[in-house]
């Protein structure tokens, strides 16, 4: 079962490091060239009302047409304050790998234009509010063990090694997070305790007005992430009969927050507070989650009460 895990680790990193490598060489190049500069000039004053500077975008690009390491891959090259690295993060954690996972949905049964409209409007939303209500954070990001370069390259060849620099002590650092999380993944797989956790889960799911059928489908997606709850979420609905009410709020929860342990410390090398992070992620979701529920009761109520004047 370890050894298992250890290979579904290394797996993973090494899925991680064929995105993150050639992303972090290619923006340091683009850094060092007249390309990013002139994009930077030109997206400036629109990044500029949520706290970020304008070469910002390409993190926010990267991350949601290809996925979240792609992102953090970007972010590893720039020389950001604490703040905006958590601005960043933050709206990542709410919208990333866009096609992958409106393609889930599609699957599901939930409409694409509303998942993406709930994510993107989550990720400046709160990017917003974080540059407006803090004030702290203008210290410069410390990316874990990442060498702070004391000269500056000047040939193509000492750009390419700075970037190539970046992305072993980027990778290694994630290395260090995700084989042990795999393998503690594993373990609660091939145990079944995640019917357990569905089950400790239940009592919070009635609390959003879920039933307990979609338990399962709750814990699959906060524990292994949107793709993985999207599976178990179609078996669901075959097999337990979980209403079109509870796939939405279940999914709305989801898309708010998934993937909670793997999704929050993927940011840990960037040298920002990640408790806050998971906090946001997870009082949003209960927040939407709870009001949705509450609308929705309450027009079926009225629905109820039309047949019943109707009659």
């Amino acid at each position: 079962m370890l050894q298992r895990g250890l290979f579904v680790g290394l797996k993973t990193t090494w899925t991680l490091g064929k995105v993150i490598f050639p992303i972090t060489i290619i923006v340091t190049l683009l850094q060092y060239s007249p390309a990013l500069p002139w994009v930077t000039n030109v997206l400036t004053p629109m990044m500029r009302w949520i706290g970020l500077p304008g070469d910002a975008a390409l993190v926010l690009v990267l991350g949601n047409f290809l996925n979240l390491y792609a992102g953090i891959g970007a972010m590893l090259t720039m020389d950001l304050t604490v703040k905006e690295a958590f601005i960043l993060a933050v709206m990542l954690s709410f919208s990333h790998n866009m096609l992958v996972e409106s393609a889930v949905a599609a699957q599901v049964g939930v409409r694409v234009w509303w998942t993406v409209a709930v994510r993107v409007g989550l990720a400046f939303t709160s990017a917003w509010l974080i540059h407006v209500l803090w004030d702290g954070g203008e210290q410069m990001a410390k990316y874990g063990f990442m060498p702070q370069s004391s000269t500056t390259p000047h040939t193509w060849g000492e750009i390419i090694w700075t970037g190539v620099e970046k992305a072993i002590y980027g990778i290694g650092q994630l290395a260090l997070i995700i084989i042990p999380l795999m393998i503690a993944i594993q373990v609660l797989k091939e145990l079944k305790w995640l019917d357990t956790f569905s089950t400790w889960l239940s009592p919070f799911t009635r609390m959003l007005g879920i039933r307990e059928n979609a338990s399962l489908t709750m814990a699959a997606g906060l524990l292994f992430g949107l793709a993985y709850g999207a599976g178990v979420m179609i078996q669901a609905v075959k097999e337990d009969g979980v209403s079109k009410k509870d796939l939405t709020l279940t999914f709305l929860f989801l898309v708010a927050c998934h993937a909670v342990v793997e999704d929050t410390l993927l940011f840990v090398p960037l040298g920002i507070p990640v408790w806050p992070l998971l906090v946001i992620r997870l009082t949003t979701a209960i927040l939407l989650t709870a009001t949705l529920s509450f609308i929705w009761n309450r027009m079926e109520q009225r629905k109820r009460k039309e047949a019943t004047y109707e009659y």
